[in-house]
Formats: structure tokens, sequence, C-alpha cells
């Protein structure tokens, strides 16, 4: 071989072997993908995510931002970097650059914004709100061009029940005016987040990712905006949020960055649903774990939050919606299922972020002590503290429904209402609770109660008036039902009217029966009259036990007295007051009937209809 042709070979042994070693670096993602200056907690954690991204060193240089540790896991598509923000960090442009060998190989513009004035001070919801609960793909259609995106994988079919029929984020902008003339002050939104699954993901359960908006659904500008037109409505909006498990098609589930991420090693195991083992003092260890860290179901990867790089993830994710889109309040999916030190450090962050905030928990125990359990205040025997503020009265509502629908005897019927409320005395702030007469993981009220109208409205009275902060789900407000199946596609039916060509528009009224009228208008007039009794809001409750078929409770404080009359008598029925003296100690009392404005008096004997409730307002 001549030395020509030995030179050529070894140059060209060279440029093949720096070809196959050079590494052509790229950010695939960036979360959270921008932060706020003058946050309460100056560190922040940066996921960088790209093909080796860790063989990268990263350097910052911005006054006021700081790099404090760079962590490297076992897959090197992963680098966090731990930044410090100070006080002195001014809102700009800041770039990470990541560095190999002196030479900047790729970097990120992060952008450091300005909070909203007042932020911080933010105001959650509270005892003067009623929640209005919309599962978005089934409210209102209001943009049709997205009902199927290219690159997503479902698409829409309104004929399934348990498919994707197109409703979205501006279907609710579109109808604020309803849901304000009504008389609700909050939203709870159904999760909005991108669910990129094969099937069934209208629900949103299954997040793909968590910091995307479902194209669906909308953009996350249209998720800010919706809020901002809400405020003008004087409507807060309150999120729905899981932090328990993922969907199977979220994009880490394909390159997981560490092998404890998602829970037994990333293989389906079944929770038990035993929620009891977390404070059950003979609780297995076997139980216990088989509770927190099984899955939902096999599309539903279950989160670790045991993992400090995967903790601080979803704490920032949390943080970063409230700030961005400016919630009012969230509502916190399967409470009890991750982690519990986890859970009490994530609602202590956001606590302290925005002490002003609200953030309710959903614990489906019809078990009022394991409701209490995880309610901040509340001293448990097992020395469990948490900062949660408000919970979901589950018991409350089973027994609203068991009251009702019972035969009245010594141990049944409205004895079960009187009873259930009682147990107040476990919660540390019972007037936290989110009480309700459904939602959208149960049948519809009107179909609990056998689609009796007398019955449905003493429900609706009651939660309406009773402690804690009502919500009710669409559709409640025009009796929309579910006869003969639980199937979760027919209980979220879609309004109707909420698609172009419906045949009945319940906006409007439009080809209603007269009973669906009728109830709209009865709610529409206590939910109204509630935004401003304050009584409701902050007064003491009293309830007598229940006698003859009739239980009867006052709210009340300095300046107004409002009396609550539930008889189930089939026939006309004769209330004697006497014995509520300690509430009626005036021989001549009047009041007005909120639910006919008329004038009653109250004075001696009230002759009450079959089957009715009384709204009295004594004030």
């Amino acid at each position: 071989m001549n030395k020509e042709i030995i030179c050529l070979v070894a140059f060209c042994l060279v440029i093949n072997w720096t070809n196959i070693h050079a590494q052509d670096y790229g950010i695939a993602r960036v979360e959270p993908p921008f932060w706020w200056t003058e946050m309460q907690h100056s560190e922040l954690q940066v996921l960088i995510y790209g093909t080796e991204i860790a063989q990268l060193h990263p350097q910052i240089e911005y006054p006021g931002v700081t790099i404090n540790k760079i962590i490297t896991v076992k897959n090197a598509n992963y680098l966090f970097v731990d930044l410090i923000i100070s006080p002195l960090a001014r809102p700009g442009t800041l770039k990470i650059e990541l560095v190999k060998n002196g030479k900047v190989e790729v970097s990120y513009d992060f952008q450091l914004l300005e909070r909203k004035e007042g932020s911080a001070q933010r105001k959650g919801f509270d005892n003067s709100d009623v929640m209005y609960l919309v599962t978005p793909d089934r409210f209102a259609n209001g943009n049709p061009l997205n009902d199927t995106v290219k690159g997503l994988k479902e698409k829409s079919d309104r004929s399934n029940p348990h498919g994707r029929h197109g409703g979205d984020l501006k279907g609710i902008m579109d109808h604020l005016d309803y849901i304000h003339d009504m008389g609700f002050t909050a939203i709870w939104v159904n999760p909005v987040l991108e669910n990129d699954q094969p099937r069934y993901s209208y629900h949103g359960y299954s997040t793909t990712d968590f910091y995307k908006v479902d194209t669906r659904f909308g953009t996350n500008e249209e998720y800010k905006n919706l809020v901002t037109e809400a405020g003008k409505n004087d409507i807060k909006l309150i999120m729905d949020m899981i932090l328990n498990h993922c969907g199977s098609e979220h994009w880490w589930m394909k390159d997981l960055p560490t092998g404890d991420w998602i829970n037994y090693g990333g293989k389906f195991v079944q929770t038990n649903h035993k929620r009891t083992t977390t404070q059950d003092p003979y609780a297995s260890r076997y139980d216990h774990k088989r509770f927190v860290d099984g899955w939902f179901v096999e599309t539903m990867p279950d989160l670790n939050q045991r993992n400090e790089l995967l903790a601080t993830y979803l704490i920032q994710n949390t943080i970063w919606w409230i700030e961005y889109v400016d919630l009012a309040g969230i509502r916190m999916d399967t409470y009890p299922y991750p982690d519990k030190d986890f859970m009490t450090e994530w609602t202590c962050r956001v606590m302290k972020e925005y002490a002003g905030f609200n953030i309710v928990g959903e614990e489906w125990s019809l078990n009022p002590a394991v409701v209490a359990h995880w309610q901040e205040g509340k001293e448990n025997r097992n020395g469990y503290r948490s900062c949660l503020p408000g919970v979901m009265d589950f018991p409350l509502q089973s027994a609203l429904v068991e009251a009702l629908v019972e035969k009245e005897n010594w141990n049944s019927g409205l004895i079960k209402l009187y009873e259930m409320l009682s147990n107040d005395f476990l919660y540390a702030n019972p007037n936290n609770l989110v009480i309700f007469p459904d939602n959208h993981d149960m049948s519809r009220i009107f179909t609990q109660l056998g689609e009796d109208l007398s019955l449905f409205k003493m429900a609706m009275v009651y939660i309406l008036t009773v402690r804690g902060i009502p919500q009710v789900y669409y559709g409640t407000e025009i009796l929309m039902t579910n006869p003969g199946t639980e199937s979760h596609g027919i209980i979220r039916s879609d309004f109707p009217g909420g698609w172009k060509g419906d045949e009945v528009n319940a906006f409007e009224d439009n080809n209603m029966s007269k009973e669906q009228v009728s109830v709209k208008e009865f709610l529409k007039r206590i939910l109204n009259w509630r935004k401003t009794a304050t009584v409701i809001h902050k007064g003491k409750l009293m309830h007598y036990a229940p006698d003859r078929n009739v239980y009867v409770y006052f709210r009340y404080d300095k300046n107004d007295q409002v009396m609550v009359v539930i008889n189930k008598n089939p026939g006309m029925f004769e209330l004697e007051l006497e014995k509520f003296e300690e509430r009626l100690p005036n021989a001549q009392i009047k009041g007005t009937d909120i639910l006919t404005n008329t004038i009653v008096s109250v004075t001696g004997k009230i002759l009450l209809s079959p089957q009715s409730v009384l709204l009295i307002d004594l004030n």
C-alpha cells in the first residue's frame, strides 16, 4: 500500500470516528417554561430534556439568579438545574447556556416575568360562593374547528357516550353570562390539560403534558383568557388537578428519568382503594403500600412522589398554573392516594405562597372521621398534620339522599341527615367543606331521588343553605338525568344548546319542558338571593331533631336569621313553633318566603304543604 493511500485511509477513519461521536444536541423541553420574580420561595428547579443533554454543563449570567445545584440522573436525556432567584432579580430574559469543552452547544431563553399586582394576596373561593361544576367536553362547543386535531390520537365522535364531543374552553367563555345570571360565583372546571390517549380521554384525568392545555379544549392562552373574562363577571375559576397519576401516553413514559419515577417500577399493580389504611392503627404495610402505590387503571401510571425530583416538579407545576392563569382555587383529585407526606409539603408550599387561597381535596369516603383526617388543623392521633384547607363532604351527600328517599322511622329518613351533621365536631373547620347533591362521578341527583321533584327541591334548598361551600353540577338546574344506567358517559351528557343544531337550548329556554323551566327559575331565585345572604355565608347553624317527618334548622347571626323547614309528610301538616322558642323568642314574627317572595307569619303554627320545603328569611 503506498503512502498516499495510507494517508487517505487514515483521514477517512478520523472523519468517520468524528461523525460517530459528534453529538447534535438539542433541547426538546424545558419545564417550567418560564417563571416569576418576587416569589415567596426563592428556589426553582428547571427540568431540561433532550438527547444526551446531561453531557452538557449549564451556565447562567443574570443579575440576581445563580445556579445552586446541577443534578443528573441515570437517564442522560434529563438535566435538572436548581436556581436561586433572589429578591434582587428583575423581570427579563435569562439565557441558560449548555456548554461542552468551553463551547456553547445549545441555549434556552428563559423568561422571568413580573408578578401580577396583588398575586400573593389573591382571595380564594369561600362560603360566599357557589361552584358550578363543568365537564368542558360536554358543556358547549364554542370552536368546532378544534374538535379533531391532527397529531392527537382520539378523534371527535359525539355519537359515542365515552368519546370526545367537542366542548371546549370557548364554549364555557361564550356562556359566562348564563352562569353569572343563574347566580353561580365560581366555576370548577374538570381537567383541561392534554390527554393524548387513544380512547376515553375526554374526562381529562389522564394527563400527558402537565404544562399544556389539550388542544381540543383550546390553548394555554385561552385558558388564561377564560379566567380573565370570568373575573369580569365576578366568577372565580377553580382548576381540577391530579398529582396521583399521569396518563400512560405521557411524554416521559417512553423515556423515564429514573427507575422509581412510577410506582411498582412502572408495572401495573391496581390499588386496593383501602382509604382507611392511612389512619388505621392496625393496618399492614402491605395493604397501605397497595393503596398508595397501586394504580387506578393500567392507563393511569401511579406517580412516586417520594422521588424528590418528581415532588418538586409537581409542586412547581401547581404554582405555575396558579400564577399563570390567575386561579382562585384548586380541586385536588384523589387526595389520599399520593404519598401523604408529599401532600402536606404540597399544600403547605401552595398556601405559604398564597395565604388567602383555597384548596379542596377529594376523599371519597362516607366516614366523616376518615374525611376529617386530611383537613388543616385536625389533631390526628397518628400525629399527621396537613395544610389542606377543605375537603369534599361525601358523607353528607350520601346522608342527604338516604334521608330523603328512606321511609321515616326512628333510625331512617331525616334522622340520617341530622346525625351526620352532628359529626361536625370531627372537622377542624366544617365551614370549609364543599357540599354537593351530586358530581361528575355519580348519578345525577334527580335520578338518585327517583325523579321526585319535591325531594329534589328539598335537596337543593338544603345544599344552598346549610354550612359549607355548595357545588352544583352543570345540568342540575334543568333536571338532567341518567335513568337506568350509571355510565359516566351518560351522566356527563351534553348540555342541550351547547352544540349548533341542538333541538333543545337550555341556555335560552327553547323547547324545554315546563318543569325544567320552573326548576331553573327556582334555583336561579335561591342562588341570586344567596349571593348577598351573609347569614348563610358566615352565620351560625342550629338544627332540631326531626319530628313527625319534619326537619328544621336555622342560620343566624346578630343581624339576620333564616329558617329552613323540610317536610316529608304526604299531606298538609301543622308545624307547632313552641319547640323553636330558642330561635323564635318573639310572639309576633314575620318573614319573607324566599321561594315565593311572599310575607309569611311565623307565629304559633305554620301550615306546611305536602312534601315541601320552606326557606324563610326572618330579617
